[in-house]
């Protein structure tokens, strides 16, 4: 459950007490992109709800957080994502996860990732160094792999997506992530649905909408089955999320957040 609702926001540290890590500079690329980011800063936090039916499962909370970590001269922020359930579903599947990554500050894509994964007793510890001038991820267990350029994680292809530019979009659009995780790429993509207003828990909101394009047969039944609503502002903030699942179906909702870089899309 958590994996998946971390899913739907994304599409929305190899040493975790390092304070400064300076790769070996031979080889490096001078001309790594500048994301232009205007969608987010450090100091913003975003609470996100997931619920099944009328019930509250989970929790995620997002954070975006100076940092003093630098690689090879480049400034990085501390982008975390905590997960856990809440209420009764504690009782018969427990979650509690935290990701970090530490992005590039200026091209908004990952060199240190650290997950921690405690789900129902399944523990999952991962600690990736993404060589990015190398195009290789090494997974902190002796293993390299070759990846594209500029590969992201799982929680920074959050934050990448929100640099995007949309106002160009024409319905049927689609926009590509490159996705790094469990030792496997993942090409994900979205496709633009147009622009709609939705109602959620703290009012209505101009949305753009978004169909990611999911793999059939697996989680949904179909590409159709699941829906992201991102703020139609200069956030580009995934406020809404619907998913039918072959078990039932699921929503995933923002309920709280502080410190944004723009004003939300708010309807009166």
């Amino acid at each position: 459950m958590k994996k998946l609702a971390f899913t739907l926001i994304a599409i929305l540290a190899i040493n975790v007490g390092m304070t400064s890590q300076n790769f070996d500079s031979s080889g490096i690329k001078e001309d790594f992109r500048n994301a232009r980011n205007s969608a987010f800063k450090p100091g913003e936090k975003l609470v996100y709800r997931l619920s099944y039916g009328i019930f509250d499962a989970g929790e995620a909370v997002l954070t975006v957080n100076q940092s003093e970590k630098i690689v090879n001269g480049r400034k990085l922020w501390q982008v975390k994502g905590v997960g856990k359930t809440i209420s009764a579903f504690e009782w018969f599947y427990k979650v509690n996860d935290r990701y970090e990554s530490y992005i590039d500050a200026e091209g908004v894509f990952p060199w240190l990732f650290v997950r921690r994964v405690n789900e129902g007793g399944h523990i999952i510890n991962q600690d990736y160094t993404f060589f990015q001038h190398q195009n290789k991820v090494d997974n902190g267990e002796g293993k390299k792999f070759e990846v594209p350029d500029l590969v992201q994680d799982m929680i920074s292809s959050f934050y990448y997506a929100r640099t995007l530019d949309y106002k160009n979009a024409k319905l049927g659009d689609t926009f590509s992530v490159d996705i790094f995780l469990d030792d496997e790429l993942y090409p994900t993509q979205i496709k633009f649905l147009g622009k709609e207003v939705i109602k959620t828990r703290t009012g209505k909101y101009r949305c753009l909408k978004f169909a990611p394009v999911v793999q059939e047969g697996r989680v949904f039944n179909s590409e159709d089955d699941l829906t992201i609503w991102i703020t139609d502002d200069g956030n580009k903030i995934p406020i809404m999320a619907k998913a039918n699942l072959k078990v039932g179906s699921m929503k995933m909702h923002l309920v709280d957040w502080d410190g944004l870089a723009n004003p939300m899309a708010k309807v009166d």
